[in-house]
């Protein structure tokens, strides 16, 4: 069962707490735990385009970490110099390489989002509250990759008349891409212009106009709703407990792993990780009803 089926504000709640917890803890183990499940659901939902990416920012991570701790000295544990005199700290370079995975979660919980919320979920969460907003945001989220795939197209229509973005000298291609990106913006607005008189023409945003939905919460997202809010009971254990502070400077301080913090740890994992494990269940249990067809058949 795709976690993306379920009802919209489930997937919002989800959202909400991962990032947020994602940007909020600075515990190296609850870093790690986030960037991991991340890695995992990412790949799980986009496939070797996540895979590739999500490669990518191993080294920009630790590149990061590398430069924060270059570039900033706290912390009493003395690793070596740089060229200019100064200490690197091995609390810089661990607050550094902390920093760089959340970063990297980040962007790969973010990517995760883009990939789940489409339009009509975007239109139903905020359809009520703020139709102007809604529909803003929903017109924004179409454009984007009508505006890499209309782009592609009009490089190709102008590298066969010898003007594309590769062709001519260094000065050659600068014109043609600013060319590129005044047709591009022309566009844009255009297009934004055309879909407000159309959403104008069919009545948005008049005074009582209903909405259709296909959402319906029903026992399947309350039994999902009981996993989350419990997970989240735990992780706010965790919260004030202390269990997910640590300090970096002058040296690094944290509470001794306990077996509560083990618990505390394992509940975080599973919270970040029941998109992944419903969508995997949800497989695993079509491919044996798929089998069993073929059986009886």
């Amino acid at each position: 069962m795709r976690f993306d089926s379920y009802h919209p504000a489930i997937n919002l709640i989800y959202f909400i707490v991962t990032i947020g917890c994602t940007i909020w803890f600075r515990h190296p183990v609850y870093a790690l735990i986030s960037y991991v499940c991340a890695f995992l659901y990412s790949v799980k939902i986009s496939g070797l385009k996540a895979l590739i990416f999500n490669i990518v920012l191993v080294p920009l991570a630790g590149a990061y970490a590398l430069w924060y701790a270059f570039y900033n000295h706290f912390g009493i544990t003395a690793l070596r110099q740089n060229f200019i005199g100064n200490q690197i700290t091995l609390e810089a370079l661990a607050y550094g390489a902390v920093q760089g995975i959340v970063i990297a979660a980040c962007l790969m919980w973010i990517g995760c989002l883009f990939v789940l919320f489409t339009t009509d979920k975007i239109v139903y969460l905020l359809g009520r509250v703020s139709p102007t907003l809604s529909l803003f945001v929903s017109i924004l989220l179409r454009m984007i990759p009508r505006v890499r795939q209309y782009g592609r197209r009009i490089n190709i229509a102008q590298r066969g008349i010898g003007r594309g973005t590769g062709d001519g000298n260094i000065l050659r291609r600068l014109i043609n891409t600013i060319r590129l990106l005044s047709i591009l913006i022309t566009w844009f607005l255009e297009s934004l212009v055309e879909s407000a008189a159309s959403m104008k023409s069919r009545g948005y945003g008049l005074k009582g106009r209903t909405a259709f939905s296909i959402y319906r919460f029903d026992n399947r997202d309350r039994s999902l709703v009981i996993a989350f809010f419990t997970c989240i009971a735990f992780i706010l254990g965790a919260v004030l407990l202390d269990q997910t502070q640590i300090r970096y400077a002058p040296r690094i301080i944290m509470h001794p792993v306990t077996l509560l913090s083990v618990v505390f740890y394992i509940a975080y994992a599973v919270f970040l990780l029941l998109p992944l494990i419903l969508q995997t269940a949800g497989e695993i249990h079509f491919a044996r009803l798929i089998e069993r067809g073929e059986a009886a058949a």
